[in-house]
């Protein structure tokens, strides 16, 4: 790079809505640890968008929508309104072809199902109860070539949490729009039920899954071990549920290993994309 003053500017869509979390410390987290690692100066700047009507422009090289509470079937709140407007603005940016330096979008569990919603890919249901853990997730034919995946096993263990499932694709909407279903929730062969999607390619340049990539499993770790969090979660979905989450944060190969690939690769491709093209 001959210009150390570029810097590579993220914006993140906060869509807690107010809601305590643990979404946002840990998206902080891996951008700021991304800026040390590449040695590239990194700025972000976070939109609140449900309670301040706030999105971000097309001026950011990369893009970070959180999760968030509640049903993600639109309601014609302005704010929802404001959001898929931001949605499309972004998609119809990266086709025009005199656009050459692309903008790059990670749409996360409640975002991943409005954008589902939205672009009529899939139907979005209530589950019939939480999803709640840590899983397996298992790749597509598709998932197991694309290069954002290419660094995990197959399955790789994934952090749930959500009440909503986005299940029956629409072959259609996903030809017309060139998106590739990357990603399905784990093998149930005694549950008569569709396996939910939980990853897509929209597009080149927008990514987005159901579960939480962010999901720090360290700070996790020290989250559930408080007693009082250890309570609720024995409470509502049992101590084996329990045990089993604690031993997959304290495995290497599972969520760490997801937190240290996705949102990480996301932005290594956003930045080498931006800044190849910025100083071609």
């Amino acid at each position: 790079m001959n210009d150390n003053t570029r810097h590579f500017r993220i914006a993140i869509l906060d869509m807690y809505d107010g809601f305590e979390n643990e979404g946002m410390r840990c998206i902080k987290k891996i951008v700021t640890n991304f800026g040390e690692r590449e040695t590239v100066p990194v700025t972000y700047t976070v939109f609140n968008v449900r309670q301040n009507l706030e999105v971000p422009d097309m001026s950011f090289d990369a893009y970070i929508s959180t999760g968030g509470p509640g049903n993600p079937s639109p309601v014609g709140d302005l704010w929802e309104k404001k959001f898929f407007t931001f949605l499309d603005q972004l998609f119809q940016y990266n086709l025009r072809r005199q656009n050459r330096v692309k903008k790059h979008l990670f749409l996360i569990c409640h975002s991943f199902q409005m954008a589902c919603i939205h672009w009529q890919l899939a139907g979005v249901s209530k589950r019939r109860k939480t999803s709640f853990g840590t899983f397996p997730v298992y790749k597509t034919s598709l998932g197991r070539k694309d290069p954002m995946l290419n660094a995990l096993a197959d399955p790789f263990w994934i952090v749930d949490s959500r009440d909503f499932q986005v299940t029956q694709p629409n072959q259609h909407a996903f030809d017309s729009m060139g998106a590739k279903l990357l990603c399905l929730e784990k093998m149930r062969p005694h549950v008569p039920l569709e396996r939910a999607i939980m990853a897509i390619r929209f597009s080149n340049e927008i990514i987005g899954t159901q579960f939480h990539p962010e999901a720090d499993a360290e700070g996790m770790l020290r989250y559930f071990l408080r007693d009082d969090k250890k309570t609720s979660i024995i409470a509502a979905h049992g101590e084996t549920k329990y045990n089993d989450m604690i031993a997959h944060l304290n495995d290497p190969d599972k969520i760490s290993m997801t937190e240290s690939v996705i949102l990480p690769a996301f932005l290594k491709n956003a930045l080498n994309k931006s800044f190849a093209l910025a100083y071609a």
